[in-house]
């Protein structure tokens, strides 16, 4: 995993997650999922470049059942864009790093 890349448990996401002081976006994914796996080189290549603007963790629902359940996460990869604590914007699905990095702006006004 990426330097630029945070795990986030059912123990610790609102600390991490919901009390951050910058914009954050979550990577519901599992190991054994073939798109998970397609987005992870995007979702490290695009921490490393917003670093220091956007905090970017990965939640894996096999093993956080809760927060998974709490933000009604059906597919995955499913990544959600919390600011301020609130969700503002969810990506289901595979997306290219221009037009992901493209939806993180668009969700966090950058």
């Amino acid at each position: 995993m990426s330097e630029y890349v945070f795990d986030v448990g059912d123990g610790n996401f609102a600390a991490e997650v919901l009390q951050s002081d910058k914009p954050v976006v979550v990577d519901f994914w599992a190991a054994w999922c073939g798109p998970c796996r397609m987005m992870a080189p995007v979702f490290a290549e695009l921490a490393e470049e917003m670093a220091g603007q956007v905090k970017f963790v990965k939640v894996n629902v096999d093993e956080n059942r809760k927060s998974a359940e709490k933000y009604n996460v059906m597919s995955i990869p499913t990544l959600i864009m919390f600011k301020d604590g609130a969700p503002v914007a969810t990506q289901i699905g595979f997306l290219p790093k221009d037009q992901l990095k493209q939806k993180l702006k668009e969700a966090f006004a950058l």
